[in-house]
């Protein structure tokens, strides 16, 4: 049984959702590496060398109230994170930004605590764009208008992320009870509409079932200018009401990366390091991602956590697992404009 549905997911033939319920069970080592190496071998067929995207987190004074139950990010949220507030001023995320851009790191995103209409955003964009040639991903959540988004694509703006992380409405609501998930669908939806690429992913371990994660899967398909899909699996943060959930164990976060890559064959898979962290990071590559997210050089600038585990992703320690791993990272040089594999 297990089998056939290996050989159909090989084929690129749909799969039924019972299907992939079945690969999401796979409890046998033989099946389990089979299906990692038919994910790593789509991604080589279809996609090219691995993506480093870096980060700047631009301000964590979030206004949304009460707070995400798990979050770490905002001001006041947990003792291991970000506790005290802070907004970076203009000459802060430029130095940020031409570290990263020097390190060779192609991409970064710019994330924003929600509450100011995308206006940190906007402001990083115009920062970043007008000053290097770094990739931009804007993520500030629900917190962005039609107008907003058409600002940030009047400044070059390649990417937004508006993650979902759940389409399992009581989940989300009781995760997330200052916000609400038809907000999110719908900047989804604006984001889509305007043209600019979409990254809109999952926060897995969280209290969902197979079926919560296949229907999301599947409802990401509505999205035309969906590029990107996020698997994040959750870190509980001391000091919030998560504290003492479980994290996503590691297996669990290699059948989902699998599982999206057998479905989305075509589009970038990006796992950003805190979440799997630093040190599983070759595991998600064998699962099929092809972007590493929250990768930071040595003398970067500033004081940076991950959203979703305070660790972060040291560049030089990322490049050597991906070389590990038989496969070439997307690094720029200084003398040329336009990326090599490394």
């Amino acid at each position: 049984m297990i089998e056939e549905i290996l050989k159909k997911a090989e084929n690129m033939q749909g799969l039924k959702d019972d299907e992939i319920i079945q690969l999401f069970k796979i409890d046998d080592r033989r099946c389990f590496n089979r299906l990692m190496n038919i994910a790593s071998q789509l991604r080589e067929e279809n996609r090219g060398p691995i993506k480093l995207t870096s980060t700047i987190h631009v301000t964590n004074k979030c206004k949304i109230t009460p707070k995400c139950k798990y979050c770490g990010f905002a001001a006041g949220t947990s003792p291991q994170g970000y506790y005290h507030g802070f907004s970076k001023k203009d000459d802060e995320i430029l130095k940020a930004a031409k570290k990263i851009e020097k390190a060779g790191i192609p991409r970064v995103s710019c994330s924003s605590a929600h509450g100011y209409n995308g206006r940190h955003a906007i402001r990083a964009a115009r920062i970043i764009k007008e000053n290097t040639s770094l990739e931009l991903l804007i993520n500030v959540g629900s917190d962005l208008k039609r107008e907003n988004i058409q600002k940030l694509a009047k400044y070059g703006t390649d990417t937004i992320c508006c993650n979902l992380e759940t389409i399992n409405r009581k989940l989300f609501h009781h995760l997330k009870p200052g916000e609400t998930l038809q907000q999110r669908i719908k900047v989804c939806e604006l984001i889509s509409e305007e043209g600019i690429e979409l990254s809109s992913g999952l926060l897995i371990g969280i209290g969902e079932t197979y079926k919560d994660r296949i229907k999301h899967l599947r409802f990401l398909k509505r999205f035309k200018s969906l590029g990107e899909i996020p698997i994040m699996g959750f870190n509980p943060y001391k000091g919030t009401p998560m504290e003492k959930h479980p994290p996503c164990p590691l297996d669990d976060q290699m059948k989902t990366i699998a599982i999206t890559r057998i479905l989305y064959p075509h589009l970038r898979i990006t796992v950003p390091a805190p979440t799997i962290g630093p040190e599983n990071v070759k595991f998600s590559l064998i699962a099929g991602a092809d972007n590493i997210a929250t990768v930071i050089p040595d003398d970067y600038p500033l004081d940076v956590k991950g959203v979703g585990s305070p660790q972060v992703g040291n560049l030089k320690k990322i490049l050597k697992t991906i070389k590990s791993t038989g496969l070439k990272a997307e690094i720029k040089t200084e003398k040329l404009a336009s990326p090599i594999p490394w």
